[in-house]
């Protein structure tokens, strides 16, 4: 009999529990039983990774608090009309109820999840002839049942009577095949947690309420006929803090599993990542969105004519009828407003030869959301200044990919994007070292960062927890850092320590915001620093952002986005050259690949011109010196201290 690690002074048998997620892991690793597919070629998602999740819940609630028993009960999203009139948005289901059940496609539904069995059981509205006239058949519930993979559904009228009869149930003492643990915990000290003032021994109803640190807004409890029975064992707090927690942390890859295989291609991971088939890589072989776009587009275009390609792209080839939020086709001066593409800044603007575009877009796939940012020229060819801009934050985006790890600050990876960034500005002039000799570059880069002049040219956090909602939950939950009071550090989302499991964007940026340079420039710590005549060259230019979603592994992450990011790469899929390249391996340009070998980028094509933002002296990278990486990167780091190009 297995036991589940709880508080110091219990013990936690839980067979059934136990159980449940060995075979829901073996289903997903397998890729068997209840799918979701939208047909065809698209990702196919085994039901069993929500029994999973419907297992970590549980456990981490008996974990708080090991005399826990009775009923989660959670409302899922409404269908609902706009405004006044009856028209219908497309349907898009509660996330933490997504999280619990899968059941993305049934609307005003309710679920509940028996403590400690974890038996799941799902609500469905039934209606008569009139609605079904119109909108086909009521749900039937064997179906759903097998669909979902779920112990049992009924009918929503059924919850109230089901309520009462499980809580007595529990009361009772259950009669499950966990008799034997709960007579041990009779005999057991009683935990904390709980709420409502209910006695720990007696069955609660667990319901969802707690603050989205990201919006500021609540997760409303659940309410149907009958709460109000059970106002003396409502516990609104224990159910949150768990599931907030749960979802920082992503099932974890079964290693080199052949999970959700499709024909003639694996897809060697796990839907609890953002899924890369809808917005960087599709199963169906097709070109990743940004490569298709970045084909298509040309002088003369409008900004919504890049995000109509991407829908349709990501539609046809992956089954994405949701994107993960509202497009930002950001072009030229647009790339300005970091939230472009809002009512205010409807992607309306016509495309110049000079402007380089922002497109900052992301698919959703049963609820899982991806976040991808692309930069790049839409003339095809890189300007000196836009490219030595692109560079500074292609080596933050590098640099932050080379340090995570977990045990990381994601407040220092910040920091270390701001660095890369900073360097970058010196290097094109736009920042000034004030006559100090190159070696003390560093120096002065940390006396900008006490300046604050990071958050000047990149304003926003360096990226974000991503998994059901594009900005995830949990991000400042309680016993967690702080957020900063420091420009730039305090946009971050979370600033967690980072652990195995976390899925992450990475997306540095750097911008000519005019009133945050004008700012600067009335700022006695900050103008010292700021070369004006060589910065009025990037006013109006817009910015720079690269991003990709990343999952954290035990030594470092893994990069779960497939597009071109090398200047050489950017340009070649631009002129119509092939996408991935070679064995989907990027290239990597000068001493990038020196940066981001051992996260699997590798090197290839070295004789390629060493980027801007390279030309300076350093250290071999303590990462290369220390750690196993191939042979041939130790070589051409060493060929170019010979050859007098130093490079990072």
């Amino acid at each position: 009999m297995k036991t589940t690690p709880a508080a110091p002074g219990y013990t936690m048998r839980m067979p059934p529990l136990a159980d449940r997620r060995s075979v829901a892991e073996q289903l997903c690793r397998e890729c068997s039983g209840p799918i979701y597919s939208q047909g065809l070629e698209t990702f196919r998602v085994p039901m069993a990774l929500y029994q999973i999740n419907r297992a970590r819940v549980v456990r981490a609630m008996l974990e708080r608090d090991p005399s826990a028993r009775g009923l989660i009960v959670l409302e899922g999203g409404k269908q609902t009309t706009r405004y006044d009139t009856d028209h219908e948005p497309v349907f898009r289901q509660e996330s933490y109820f997504h999280y619990l059940f899968g059941a993305a496609q049934h609307s005003d539904c309710y679920g509940t999840l028996s403590i400690p069995e974890g038996e799941a059981t799902l609500f469905v509205p039934t209606w008569g002839v009139d609605v079904e006239t119109f909108c086909g058949a009521s749900p039937e519930f064997e179906k759903v049942k097998e669909e979902l993979g779920l112990d049992a559904v009924r009918g929503v009228g059924e919850l109230g009577q089901f309520a009462e009869e499980e809580m007595t149930r529990a009361a009772d003492g259950g009669g499950s095949a966990d008799d034997d643990a709960r007579e041990d915990g009779e005999e057991e000290k009683k935990g904390g947690g709980g709420g409502g003032g209910c006695a720990l021994s007696s069955p609660r109803l667990f319901l969802l309420k707690g603050l989205n640190t990201d919006s500021g807004n609540f997760a409303a409890p659940a309410s149907f006929g009958g709460i109000e029975k059970f106002k003396d064992a409502r516990d609104e707090d224990l159910l949150f803090e768990c599931m907030a927690e749960c979802r920082v942390t992503k099932v974890r890859r079964f290693a080199r599993s052949r999970l959700c295989q499709l024909p003639g291609r694996r897809l060697s991971r796990t839907v609890s990542r953002p899924p890369r088939s809808t917005s960087s890589a599709t199963p169906t072989g097709s070109p990743a969105w940004p490569t298709s776009v970045m084909r298509a587009c040309k002088p003369g275009m409008m900004e919504y004519q890049l995000e109509s390609l991407f829908q349709h792209h990501t539609y046809t080839h992956g089954g994405c009828r949701h994107v993960s939020y509202t497009c930002i086709c950001a072009c030229g001066p647009s790339a300005n407003v970091l939230h472009y593409g809002h009512a205010g800044r409807p992607n309306d603007r016509l495309l110049k030869p000079s402007d380089v575009a922002l497109l900052d877009m992301g698919a959703e796939y049963h609820c899982y959301a991806s976040d991808i940012t692309c930069s790049f020229p839409v003339s095809g060819k890189f300007a000196q200044d836009p490219r030595a801009i692109y560079e500074a934050v292609l080596a933050a985006q590098v640099r932050v990919m080379t340090e995570l790890r977990p045990g990381a600050s994601w407040a220092e990876m910040h920091r270390a994007a701001e660095r890369e960034i900073l360097r970058g500005l010196i290097g094109c002039g736009v920042l000034t070292v004030g006559g100090k000799d190159d070696r003390d570059v560093d120096a002065v880069v940390e006396e900008m960062l006490d300046a604050d002049l990071g958050a000047v040219f990149m304003p926003h956090g360096m990226g974000h927890l991503i998994g059901i909602d594009t900005h995830d939950v949990g991000g400042y939950a309680p016993g967690t850092p702080a957020r900063s009071s420091r420009p730039g550090l305090r946009k971050l989302r979370t600033a967690r320590v980072v652990e195995e499991g976390m899925v992450l964007t990475v997306e540095p940026g750097c911008y000519f915001i005019d009133p945050l340079l004008d700012m600067a420039l009335k700022d006695e710590r900050q103008r010292k620093f700021v070369n004006e005549e060589r910065l009025n060259d990037f006013r109006g230019t817009g910015g720079v952002r690269l991003e990709d979603d990343v999952r954290v592994t035990a030594d470092g992450c893994e990069n779960l986005t497939l597009c071109p990011r090398a200047v050489e790469e950017v340009v070649d899929v631009m002129a119509g050259g092939a996408w991935p390249q070679g064995d989907g391996v990027h290239k990597a340009v000068g001493s990038i690949a020196l940066w981001t070998a051992h996260v699997g980028i590798g090197l290839r094509n070295t004789d390629l011109p060493l980027p801007i933002f390279m030309k300076r002296k350093v250290a071999m990278p303590k990462s290369i010196a220390e750690k196993d990486v191939m042979p041939e990167l130790k070589r051409a780091w060493a060929q170019g201290r010979k050859d007098g190009n130093d490079q990072t």
